[in-house]
């Protein structure tokens, strides 16, 4: 049964109000990336294996680079952007009206140097008046195709992140791609940083082709009208070579090109090393940050600096070999430049020594071919960002192609999916013959049946690596691969408690009122959930913006996810060792008072401390057996706990109890 089917509302871990809106704006997104005239991502198709590692290697980039445009180009697309074809379109008009400046200012540079050499002050006054319009003219259109060229990007930008979260949030993928293999290490990398450049280098890239392009047609065309043709006596032989000046200009450019090409060949895969070097390295760090309370008790400073000076030495190795690339085309570009200027100027210095060439020409000719020289050589210039674009939008592409994975297999019958819909009658949750595969269909847990009624305690309980805590993810949702079904009562809201409670930045509010808006409760219910879990002495910080994933303990962080209990009063809750943190004494105080608080709860509870056993009516055991684990006992813990209960009670209120004295019961 679809999502859309469960009527079940959900908050915090599994399935979170929220998140009906998440999913929406996924699917929204899906649409406008997806399901356009390009059609759905085609399926990743293993390389020959006649083909050598290399030859598949390339394969499997040139496929990333189609892969990226399929979601991409989307962004021009019937679900795009309403503005990207009118900005482009103005950014392709803009481009070519700045070309027509340029000319305007080269027919001025022949003017003004013919001027200059009959020494005609009129002209020469008048064309220095003319000048100024021509450069707020170049000046102006040259701000708006900023502006415009800035914009694409930005909104390109803008949408294809939109995009890939939504796909990234959706379905819990974030979260399964730490289940499964691929090649998507450091998503928030790729989104943050590598998806910036693979939108930016495109538009500029583009841009600049077409510039180059109408520059390098239109200014040959003046090299070829004003250059003519140049005629050579070589050993009494007369030799004429029509437009000497384009040829010339040609020329240059294609040995410029091919010095560029075969200098900077590695380029490209330089640049991949160095991107994933670089994501590596703030992984590492981050991670030390995340964990920075467990570091600093075991006194890992050591370790991790070990672990950091490694990574980031691989990071200024990669940047070394990328420096030496930088060096040898820098070599070519800055001769380029150099030579550019002074070339035209030699070529034309015998027509203008026999007076067949003015200076006015001299000087038109040197402008035209700088600008030609400027649209040959511009691969010349941005070879190595095109070598970074390309490094770039393979990370993304490797990113997508995993999401690709994950939606084709909630869609696929090749492996098993667990279905979700509702329960009949009372019962609150079943689980029918479920099954919990890994995504390779390697089973986890097999045959499950279980009924849950309102109001039950549920334990289930089993040793290490039987799968108790793939169950929870599969009854959350978050663990699609499988077989059967797990139902939920259509009017029942589920809330998860995971061991390791998410504290989210911000305030203190913020992170009590989690996965809700902070102004949800008032301030006296929320410092009435906080008196009642014992953390009363944050009542004065509610307020306070402060690093609390960091600030507060383990036993702290769980005691704060049951005021989230108290606020959000959920009907099932599903607590996956929620206790673990806390002693036996505090957690008997915090089931107590989760009983007494939200009476009719169903609790489902993950643990090992056979203690907690006390607070519930009803217990299922998990054992690990080869081709999964299965359900190998379901007991009634009802009459075991009221006996137990007595016997706490006995302990804790000894006076209370008649006929007896306090020494009798501690004897």
């Amino acid at each position: 049964m679809s999502g859309a089917k469960l009527k079940a509302k959900s908050i915090a871990g599994a399935k979170p109000r929220g998140a009906e809106k998440l999913r929406q704006r996924a699917s929204t997104v899906e649409v406008a990336s997806e399901v356009e005239d390009q059609g759905a991502p085609p399926d990743f198709i293993d390389p020959d294996p006649e083909l050598t590692p290399e030859e598949a290697e390339q394969a499997r980039k040139r496929y990333l680079l189609r892969r990226f445009w399929i979601s991409a180009r989307g962004y021009w697309g019937r679900g795009g952007d309403r503005l990207a074809w009118p900005f482009s379109i103005g950014l392709l008009i803009l481009i070519c009206t700045n070309v027509g400046f340029q000319y305007g200012i080269n027919v001025w540079n022949r003017a003004i140097f013919d001027a200059i050499e009959q020494r005609n002050a009129r002209t020469v006054y008048f064309l220095s008046a003319v000048f100024l319009p021509l450069v707020l003219g170049t000046g102006s259109l040259v701000v708006a195709q900023v502006f415009l060229r800035m914009t694409i990007q930005r909104r390109w930008r803008s949408w294809l992140t939109t995009a890939v979260i939504a796909r990234w949030l959706a379905n819990g993928r974030y979260y399964q791609l730490n289940l499964v293999g691929g090649d998507h290490k450091n998503p928030e990398a790729r989104i943050a940083e590598d998806l910036r450049i693979a939108t930016e280098s495109p538009v500029d890239f583009i841009s600049g082709v077409i510039s180059a392009f109408l520059s390098a047609s239109t200014f040959i065309l003046v090299l070829w009208t004003i250059g003519g043709a140049m005629t050579l006596t070589i050993a009494g032989s007369t030799v004429t070579i029509p437009g000497f000046l384009v040829i010339t200009a040609v020329l240059y450019a294609a040995i410029t090109s091919t010095s560029m090409a075969v200098i900077g060949r590695h380029f490209i895969h330089l640049s991949e090393e160095k991107n994933q070097a670089e994501a590596e390295f703030r992984y590492t760090l981050t991670r030390v940050r995340e964990n920075g309370e467990s570091i600093a008790l075991l006194g890992g400073e050591e370790e991790e600096r070990s672990g950091i000076d490694k990574t980031f030495a691989n990071v200024l190795k990669r940047w070394a070999l990328l420096t030496g690339q930088h060096m040898r085309t820098a070599l070519v570009s800055q001769g380029s430049s150099l030579f550019a200027p002074v070339v035209p100027v030699l070529l034309c210095a015998p027509k203008f020594l026999e007076g067949s060439m003015t200076l006015g020409q001299v000087m038109q000719a040197a402008s035209a071919f700088a600008i030609v020289q400027g649209a040959f050589g511009w691969l010349v210039d941005n070879y190595p960002r095109l070598a970074d674009w390309n490094a770039c939008a393979r990370r993304i592409a490797s990113l997508m192609m995993s999401l690709d994975g994950l939606e084709r297999a909630e869609q696929s019958d090749a492996f098993g999916r667990i279905r979700r819909g509702e329960t009949e009658g009372d019962a609150v949750l079943s689980l029918n013959n479920l099954s919990v595969s890994l995504d390779d269909g390697t089973a986890v847990v097999k045959e499950t049946e279980v009924v849950i009624e309102p109001g039950e305690r549920v334990l289930v309980a089993g040793e290490s690596g039987s799968g108790k805590s793939t169950l929870v993810r599969a009854v959350a949702g978050l663990w699609p691969w499988g077989d059967g079904s797990v139902n939920f009562h259509a009017d029942k809201r589920l809330f998860m408690l995971p061991q390791r409670p998410y504290i989210p930045s911000g305030t203190l509010r913020r992170a009590v009122a989690y996965p809700a808006a902070a102004d949800n409760w008032s301030l006296k219910k929320i410092n009435a959930a906080l008196d009642k879990v014992g953390l009363d002495y944050l009542n004065g910080k509610i307020e306070e913006d402060s690093p609390w994933d960091q600030t507060l303990s383990g036993g702290e962080k769980q005691r704060l996810a049951f005021a989230r209990l108290l606020l959000h009063t959920p009907d099932i809750i599903v607590l996956d060792e929620a206790t673990s943190a806390l002693d036996e004494n505090s957690q008997d105080k915090m089931m107590e008072m989760l009983i007494h608080e939200l009476p009719k709860v169903t609790i489902i509870s993950v643990a090992h401390r056979a203690e907690l056993e006390a607070f519930h009516s009803r217990k299922i055991t998990l054992e690990r057996r080869e081709g999964g684990a299965k359900l190998v006992s379901d007991v009634d813990l009802g009459q075991r706990n009221s006996r137990r209960n007595l016997l706490v009670r006995l302990l804790r209120h000894p006076r209370k109890v008649p006929g007896r004295h306090r020494s009798s019961i501690r004897s």
